[in-house]
């Protein structure tokens, strides 16, 4: 998204590495000089799997662990990137997908994690390139144009900016996450008259997310429908949660819609 960015671990997951080298019995009566000289070797797919499933905390510390293993491992480092930009660390995951680039320069996944993790820290000229090379090397990959998109609209290229998402919906039609970027670039320049319309179609399709209707529920409050915008959080959230969020389209409802738009994501998660 154009402003706003968006968090299971258990004790056996975390168990995993240590069962993948042995066990903690065998940590314990190892020496110190025996565990330095051990080296490390790269967790099986039994245990990446399982923290596949985990909180973006655990699988921060898992996946950096694995890229640190093996720099030449590219899914490890994207996935550590990946838990990163989740945890907003937006410039260290900006960074380890860069590292992927060094070792494997064609990486669309990596060039795509740059991209987002320059977008999210407000950065976006900084992700252009890597998401330019992505669009060139896989041009029918419909994310690549979406996040251009986004990042050319943050760095005020707006025209290129409809242009990327126009060949994203081209790409894959009415697709959320597409809709969902200009509706809130258009937020972001306080026409929450045109993000409406955009956000409708996004949340009528049946992979929209929670926080698509979430972000529709915030342009029906701001575009003076508080009724529709209600029923819309009360199916969605908590009691407590929805009504924290609506007394947050109350209080603004009279600021400017960019400043409002900057702000939602705060609330949106409840």
């Amino acid at each position: 998204m154009s402003r706003t960015t968006a968090r299971i671990a258990t004790i056996a997951l975390l168990a995993a590495p240590l069962l993948a080298f042995g066990g903690p019995a065998a940590a314990r009566q190892a020496s110190p000089q025996a565990q330095a000289a051990t080296p490390r070797t790269p967790a099986g797919a039994e245990a990446r799997a399982a923290y596949d499933r985990a909180d973006p905390l655990s699988r921060s510390v898992f996946w950096t662990e694995q890229a640190e293993i093996d720099p030449l491992d590219p899914v490890a480092g994207v996935k550590a990137a990946q838990a990163m930009r989740e945890l907003g660390r937006f410039q260290e995951a900006a960074d380890m997908a860069e590292r992927v680039l060094l070792v494997q320069p064609d990486n669309v996944e990596a060039m795509l994690e740059v991209g987002r993790g320059h977008i999210a820290r407000g950065h976006a000229f900084y992700g252009v390139a890597a998401l330019e090379r992505a669009r060139d090397v896989r041009p029918r990959d419909w994310r690549a144009w979406s996040l251009l998109g986004t990042a050319y609209e943050q760095v005020r290229r707006p025209q290129d900016a409809q242009a990327a998402w126009a060949q994203a919906l081209v790409l894959s039609p009415d697709n959320p996450d597409v809709l969902t970027n200009m509706a809130m670039a258009a937020m972001t320049r306080g026409d929450t008259a045109a993000a409406e319309p955009l956000l409708r179609r996004a949340a009528a399709q049946p992979g929209a997310s929670l926080k698509v209707r979430l972000n529709l529920a915030m342009a029906l409050g701001l575009n003076g429908k508080m009724d529709e915008a209600e029923q819309m959080m009360r199916r969605d959230l908590p009691p407590e949660a929805a009504d924290r969020n609506l007394a947050w389209l109350r209080a603004r409802s009279g600021s400017a819609a960019a400043d409002q738009a900057r702000t939602w994501g705060s609330l949106q998660g409840g």
